[in-house]
């Protein structure tokens, strides 16, 4: 049983220049790059999730657009699964759970965007189907929320986001200790 590497929405539309830019999505995608290149040279498996908006009135990650393409920092290799996806789970309606039972990893190591969204939606909904998560805490974005009239800024969004699913759905560390937690397994 291997760890498998998920790299949710890490688009063109959340970088600088995008229509939805994040917080630190730049520090973000570069740790996810760094779990990317150790995944690929353990040879384990990867697969990219990327969002296609479907909702009425969307204004990014917009079918046929460049800010829906992956971006350059984790494009997709040859042989690497991307599974498109119109909803913040990546299970609902995908085949992401039967490419998984098929792949049977022991752990699933889970980066991206949004924290408070995609990233979020995704592990509670894994750990629901009985997989085991792990978090790469620095290898995901958020933005600023407003709620009621307050702005709640994206640091304190994503240390929200990941302290919740830190008990019980994943295991939250930072791509450093993911690494030497693999390195430690082999």
């Amino acid at each position: 049983m291997n760890d498998c590497l998920i790299i949710v929405d890490l688009q063109n539309d959340y970088f600088p220049g995008g229509n939805m830019e994040l917080v630190g999505i730049v520090e973000a995608a570069a740790n996810a790059q760094i779990l990317l290149h150790k995944f690929r040279k353990a040879k384990l498996p990867v697969i990219h999730i990327r969002h296609i908006s479907a909702r009425p009135g969307a204004t990014f990650f917009l079918p046929g657009t460049d800010g829906a393409e992956i971006s350059q920092t984790v494009t997709p290799a040859g042989d690497e699964i991307v599974v498109v996806k119109n909803f913040p789970n990546s299970f609902r309606g995908t085949a992401l759970l039967e490419i998984l039972e098929k792949t049977k990893p022991g752990n699933l190591v889970i980066c991206g965007a949004m924290s408070h969204m995609c990233i979020d939606a995704t592990t509670r909904a894994a750990f629901d189907l009985g997989f085991n998560c792990t978090v790469a805490e620095d290898a995901c974005a958020t933005r600023d929320l407003i709620f009621k009239n307050e702005t709640i800024k994206a640091a304190d969004v994503h240390a929200s986001f990941m302290a919740a699913l830190s008990v019980p759905y994943a295991k939250v560390i930072s791509t450093k200790e993911i690494i030497e937690n693999q390195e430690k397994s082999a």
